[in-house]
């Protein structure tokens, strides 16, 4: 795991590295790299994938002072291994293969999980607030007490998922799908104290 750590460092004298006249073009460029667009995302989305897109921005920025660490395991292949538990927030496993891979009980808020498949996977009881998922696999998964608050999940497939207690509030989330989802939808979030119907909109 070592291997695949990436430090952050940013010094706080400079100022956010975002700031300033170039801003937007610094955002642009790392929406394009995660392949979405400015134009896609309303205010209210873009408050909730921007964290998620600053974070990858940064992985390219040199200087010196806080550390942030994040685990990359983008395009590997990671079928049924096992995260249960493990602290993974802000890490990236976009495009990753994981059928099967258990992440039961683990911190992904803020993970980047684009165009990755996990089906047949283990999230139950796991935190993906804020974690950008689009354009991911998880049929069949087990969703239960999930957290996915704030969650970007457009052009998702959540076919066979398991979401008994589950919360969906504030998730990005295709009209198709949540139509789907809230079929099976039931029960509260034990941590969130949130309906799953509710968080859905259903």
């Amino acid at each position: 795991m070592d291997q695949l750590s990436r430090r952050i460092w940013l010094d706080p004298s400079e100022g956010s590295p975002w700031a300033g006249p170039s801003a937007q073009g610094t955002v642009r460029r790392g929406l394009a790299h995660l392949g979405l667009g400015l134009r896609n995302f309303g205010a209210r989305a873009l408050a909730v994938v921007l964290p998620a897109v600053l974070m990858a921005v940064l992985l390219a920025q040199p200087g010196a002072g806080w550390a942030f660490e994040k685990v990359d395991y983008t395009l590997t292949n990671q079928s049924g291994q096992d995260f249960h538990g493990q602290a993974l927030a802000n890490s990236s496993f976009a495009g990753v293969a994981g059928r099967g891979a258990n992440f039961a009980g683990a911190d992904l808020s803020g993970a980047i999980l684009t165009q990755a498949a996990f089906p047949a996977g283990d999230f139950n009881g796991t935190d993906l607030t804020d974690a950008l998922m689009d354009r991911a696999d998880f049929s069949d998964t087990d969703l239960r007490g999930a957290i996915l608050r704030g969650a970007i999940a457009s052009g998702s497939r959540f076919g066979g998922a398991r979401i008994e207690n589950a919360d969906f509030s504030d998730a990005l989330i295709d009209r198709a799908s949540q139509r789907q989802l809230c079929r099976t939808a039931s029960g509260t979030n034990p941590v969130s104290g949130v309906g799953t119907r509710e968080s859905l909109g259903c």
